[in-house]
């Protein structure tokens, strides 16, 4: 005879309710923690800009932070003399990390 009919009523909601938590635990361990985590280092990136620091927009623009508006915005230096308006949020901290790795090395 199977064990599933051995076992009373409650013991199976209980074990429904462990297998729940778990999953909601594996969710917070590998998806919103992680990403939490990422927001932060994003913003701390952007809080942290300072003129002449060399960065990558998502859109792939390479440059070199010009001049830091009050208004959210930034102006990037594309090639000398050739300037871009464009937001703060627009940059990306894994490519410019990569960027002035790279450079670094040289």
């Amino acid at each position: 005879m199977n064990s599933i009919f051995l076992q009373s009523p409650g013991a199976s909601s209980a074990t429904t309710l462990i297998m729940m938590v778990g999953m909601i635990l594996v969710f917070y361990f590998f998806m919103i923690r992680p990403q939490t985590k990422k927001a932060k280092e994003q913003k701390n990136f952007i809080n942290n800009l300072q003129k002449g620091d060399k960065v990558v927009t998502i859109a792939g623009i390479h440059g070199k932070v010009n001049k830091i508006n009050e208004d959210g915005t930034l102006e990037l230096e594309t090639s000398p003399g050739s300037y871009l308006k464009i937001e703060k949020q627009a940059l990306s901290l894994e490519w410019s990390a990569t960027l002035n790795k790279a450079t670094a090395s040289k």
